[in-house]
């Protein structure tokens, strides 16, 4: 699409798309790309073993609460950036909520831990493979979404990019949930983040190639 053609259709109101088909066919998207991740999950890290004990955990909840609200976020401000001329300020600002909150939690429990215990709170026994792995997981779900994005009609095309990223990574995140067996909120907020940003950035990167028109 040539920018003149962009401005005809913003004009006249010709070819723009109801906001409902759009959150289908991201919906349809991430189902996909969802689906495909737990597929790779099975097949490649398995189900933590001890997953029915972690389902009686609250610590499991708050986790897959975090991963799932950064996903929520990011769904929605996807779907403003598919539209040109979408405001879009609050839903960045939003994106800040679950970061902050379980910054909070975690602060909280530092604090509160003894000295020697705090290095285990923060590192776990999987730091080291943990963004790696969620990244791993995101893949499935950043093709799909990029591919529902590209029928749409972005403009703020690295924006959007780092965007697809970021909600690929909570995708991916939540997946993962069920086979990583770290519960503590000081891990989560630091190596779970971090294994959503690598996908924020290579989306950030490829964006602008991937989605132009």
């Amino acid at each position: 699409m040539k920018t003149t053609d962009l401005i005809s259709m913003l004009a006249t109101g010709i070819g723009v798309e109801p906001e409902i088909s759009q959150h289908r066919r991201f919906g349809a998207a991430s189902v996909t790309g969802i689906v495909l991740a737990s597929i790779l999950m099975l097949a490649s890290i398995h189900i933590n073993p001890e997953i029915y004990s972690a389902l009686l955990s609250w610590k499991f909840w708050v986790k897959l609460g975090f991963v799932a609200a950064m996903a929520l976020v990011s769904f929605n401000l996807l779907s403003k950036l598919s539209r040109p001329g979408s405001r879009i300020n609050f839903q960045l600002v939003g994106l800040l909520f679950p970061v902050v909150a379980m910054w909070l939690l975690s602060a909280l429990i530092l604090l509160k831990a003894d000295s020697p215990e705090r290095e285990s709170l923060i590192f776990g026994q999987t730091w080291a493979v943990c963004p790696f792995l969620i990244s791993m997981l995101s893949v499935p779900v950043f093709i799909s979404t990029l591919w529902a994005m590209r029928e749409a009609a972005p403009t703020r095309l690295k924006l959007t990019g780092a965007v697809v990223g970021l909600f690929s990574g909570a995708m991916g995140a939540a997946v993962y949930c069920f086979h990583c067996p770290e519960l503590e909120a000081p891990f989560i907020s630091i190596w779970y983040l971090l294994g959503m940003l690598i996908p924020t950035a290579i989306g950030a990167l490829w964006g602008e190639k991937f989605l132009r028109w």
